[in-house]
């Protein structure tokens, strides 16, 4: 019966072929799944093998009028390849130096969050310094001027920067750390 169907799929029946393959897809699925232990693989190999058959349905050489022993064979040789490419991949993975171990997205919204609100914190303890003092803790420490400029800039002595400086980082220390 296969001789027929296939004689008539050489000539271009694609119903023929389908009849071939509806009789015998299942038979090289399990051929397939026994020779990889994968269900999808499995699939694959099945439809590559059919795929072959109808592109070398002209060539197909039936034994005893059947035409599973040569899908057999086809799938049996895409499964090889299907394992040697494995290997190949999984020899390629292991050349593959270990990844760097990236932190939790969800850890640095929580430490970025943690240090929004320290800093909201900080400047709050700012804003409450007298006005001398937040000058020249806003120039010196959170916009990194030096001293001898935040002097020149406000007018007074360098050793007045520094004495202000001084008394706001004592004043904030203790704001601070009750927080």
């Amino acid at each position: 019966m296969d001789a027929e169907l296939f004689g008539r799929a050489a000539g271009g029946d694609e119903r023929a072929f389908g009849e071939l393959f509806e009789r015998h897809a299942q038979a090289v699925w399990n051929h397939a799944y026994r020779l990889t232990g994968s269900w999808a693989v499995a699939e694959d190999l099945t439809s590559n093998t059919f795929l072959i058959a109808w592109r070398k349905r002209a060539e197909l050489k039936l034994i005893r009028d059947s035409a599973l022993p040569w899908l057999y064979t086809v799938a049996g040789n895409l499964a090889r390849t299907e394992r040697r490419g494995a290997r190949r991949r999984l020899r390629l993975l292991s050349r593959i130096p270990e990844p760097q171990v990236v932190s939790d997205h969800a850890e640095a919204v929580v430490a970025q969050l943690d240090g929004e609100e320290r800093l909201k914190a900080i400047l709050d303890a700012v804003a409450g310094l007298s006005k001398a003092q937040r000058q020249v803790v806003e120039l010196c420490l959170l916009g990194d001027v030096p001293t001898a400029d935040v002097a020149a800039l406000l007018e007074v002595a360098e050793v007045t920067v520094r004495s202000h400086l001084s008394r706001a980082r004592a004043h904030l220390r203790a704001l601070l750390e009750d927080k």
